[in-house]
């Protein structure tokens, strides 16, 4: 007998992109609360020291040194309703339906420090959260076999510069330290491929050598899932250009790119028969015969690239309208083939095939007097999922549309507040996703799931930041 799962350095891999997140697939936001405000429309506004993220030429029109520290805070609310998942053999996985399975609130800061050189130069350095997702199904949910529980965090670090050649053209570009830590886990299905087995050669082989060790076959009738643990990490390295054109004093344009970045996930996976049943004679010939080994875990993998043409133009003294197209290559995450190291595990091949998406954004902002500034936004996203039948649980993602408003204040010539509200409403995403590998299955792992149901999501997201001007 040989049971097999879906890896659990699967959702490491995706993690090179959550129903915790801003924007499609695993990115992570907002990287920049007075964006947040407008949706993230404000690229070219260059607002404060957070512009650094969206487009580094905007810190050419930010004089002396500006100082930006936020924090947002995402509260999501998910639902799952389960319309059949089953096992390999085709009878239903049986489980409970989970609840509150995403976290009640998670918060990502974001720091931005820029510092005028001369009348040409200007230097910064960043540090954000592109990516992160955090879900526990639970143990005995339906889905359990293709995914129980993910934790992912990734961090940047980005120093970046800008070169302003006149008053109508300027340049930026930086360079990205991106750091990835994921942790996981994964029920084994060992009922299904015990049932799978009966009554053939290799069942009868599997009692023989319980009973040679002193142990009670009769544990095989009250079997349970195995389980798996994983963690992996990663540094990886990219850059980020921009550039901005001002038209009049008025009006500017802006376009900005942010590169992949190559990673490769490198950890350990920790396997556990000791509760599959009640007999540890059986647990062990269990897992020998599964040929499950602790060992590391590696996939090699790409983050999607990302292009922005966003536009600002101050209408009158208090008016002010913006906008933002972001095009992100999603196609980079394809299928993905997951590899064991030092083990005679085949891959896991996870059928994925992500598109590319367009983000667009219209945000405004209103001067209501020489301390309050008032914005708001609008923006729909694309999910890069493909399919119901390509939508994993690590991310049960849609199109989304969101509907954003905020405030600066100043507390002082030198000293100012953002604050930030994003409502974000997802479509319901229905999921049918089967994994082609099953127990039996030789050359490859996975637990040959069906995951079927259909999610909803909605999420609130608040932003505050604190900037000043030396």
């Amino acid at each position: 007998m040989k049971p097999k799962h879906l890896p659990l350095i699967v959702a490491a891999a995706l993690a090179a992109m959550s129903t915790s997140a801003l924007a499609s697939g695993y990115h992570f936001g907002s990287q920049s609360v007075s964006a947040q405000a407008t949706a993230d429309a404000n690229g070219a506004e260059a607002a404060d020291a957070s512009v650094l993220f969206a487009n580094p030429a905007g810190m050419s029109r930010l004089q002396g040194q500006n100082f930006s520290a936020g924090a947002t805070a995402v509260v999501p609310h998910s639902t799952y309703n389960d319309t059949g998942s089953k096992r390999f053999t085709g009878t239903p996985t049986g489980g409970t339906p989970t609840e509150d399975y995403a976290p009640d609130v998670v918060v990502a800061p974001s720091l931005y420090y820029t510092r005028q050189i001369n009348s040409q130069w200007t230097a910064g350095m960043g540090l954000f959260v592109p990516y992160g997702t955090k879900l526990n199904y639970g143990d005995n949910w339906n889905g359990r076999y293709a995914l129980t529980n993910i934790k992912l965090e990734a961090i940047a670090l980005n120093p970046s510069a800008s070169f302003k050649l006149n008053e109508q053209h300027s340049f930026g570009f930086g360079l990205t330290a991106e750091f990835m830590k994921a942790e996981l886990g994964q029920a084994v299905d060992v009922p299904g491929t015990v049932a799978a087995l009966a009554g053939t050669p290799n069942s009868a082989a599997l009692v023989k050598q319980i009973m040679a060790l002193g142990g009670n076959p009769a544990a095989l009738a009250k079997v349970q899932d195995g389980r798996g643990e994983n963690d992996g990490k990663d540094w990886g390295f990219g850059f980020n250009l921009g550039y901005m054109f001002q038209l009049d004093k008025d009006t500017r344009f802006g376009i900005a790119y942010r590169s992949s970045i190559s990673h490769k996930l490198k950890g350990s996976t920790v396997w556990d028969f000791s509760n599959v049943t009640a007999d540890p004679v059986v647990n062990k010939v269990l897992a020998a015969s599964s040929r499950k080994v602790n060992s590391a875990a590696l996939v090699a993998l790409r983050t999607p690239e990302k292009l922005s043409l966003n536009a600002f133009h101050q209408i009158n003294e208090r008016w002010a309208a913006m906008g933002d197209v972001t095009w992100t290559r999603h196609s980079r995450m394809g299928d993905l083939h997951i590899q064991f190291p030092g083990t005679d595990e085949g891959d896991e091949v996870i059928r994925q095939q992500w598109k590319n998406t367009v983000r667009v954004s219209l945000g405004t902002s209103y001067k209501f007097d020489d301390k309050l500034t008032l914005r708001g936004g609008i923006a729909h996203d694309q999910t890069p999922v493909n399919s119901d039948e390509l939508r994993h649980p690590a991310l049960p993602d849609s199109d989304r549309n969101q509907l954003s408003f905020g405030a600066n204040y100043k507390l002082s010539p030198r000293a100012s507040i953002d604050l930030a509200y994003s409502y974000l409403d997802f479509k319901d995403a229905n999921a049918n996703y089967r994994n082609n590998c099953s127990p039996l299955t030789a050359g490859c792992t996975g637990n040959g799931e069906t995951t079927r149901g259909t999610y909803q999501t909605n999420l609130q997201l608040l932003g505050v930041a604190y900037n000043y001007k030396f």
